[in-house]
């Protein structure tokens, strides 16, 4: 269990939380839940309702469709953002990979934490953008080798 300070401290490190106020984020801090799982405990599975957002504050998860790997996050990583925007089911699976503790932010702490600090929405977004341009990346990696090696299958014939 993280004392108030060094649940300061964590917070502070964490992406989303970078370059908000001090007085803000002791406040934010103090109002998430902190829980703990055991190696190969599934935190939310795809397709489950979500209105929590997760950040790692040591051990390591893997966020997956089925058995195929998507990320691995380790200590300061979020997840399960997406579902506090747009109410959807989770769009993947999240395991942990170790003995794992996180910290957990509601929907609705979330929003009224955006209520008087809108710089955490924007760095929200920046998360999500970052996400989707690695997945892209990724995307394109695997259509490039698909396309190489139909190339040479053809060549070889």
């Amino acid at each position: 269990m993280l004392t108030s300070v060094e649940r300061l401290l964590f917070v502070r490190a964490v992406p989303i939380f970078r370059e908000l106020r001090d007085d803000f984020l002791v406040r934010l801090a103090s109002v998430m839940d902190e829980l703990s799982f055991p190696n190969n405990h599934n935190i939310f599975t795809e397709g489950q309702e979500g209105r929590s957002l997760y950040i790692v504050v040591s051990g390591k998860v893997r966020v997956h469709l089925a058995d195929r790997d998507l990320a691995k996050l380790e200590q300061g990583a979020c997840f399960g953002e997406m579902s506090l925007f747009d109410a959807e089911p989770r769009s993947a699976s999240v395991t942990t990979l170790e003995n794992c503790e996180c910290l957990m932010l509601t929907q609705m702490q979330l929003y009224d934490a955006i209520d008087e600090t809108p710089d955490i929405a924007i760095n929200i977004i920046r998360l999500l953008s970052r996400r989707i341009r690695e997945l892209n990346q990724k995307l394109n990696a695997k259509e490039n080798s698909l396309s190489s090696t139909t190339s040479r299958i053809v060549e070889l014939r």
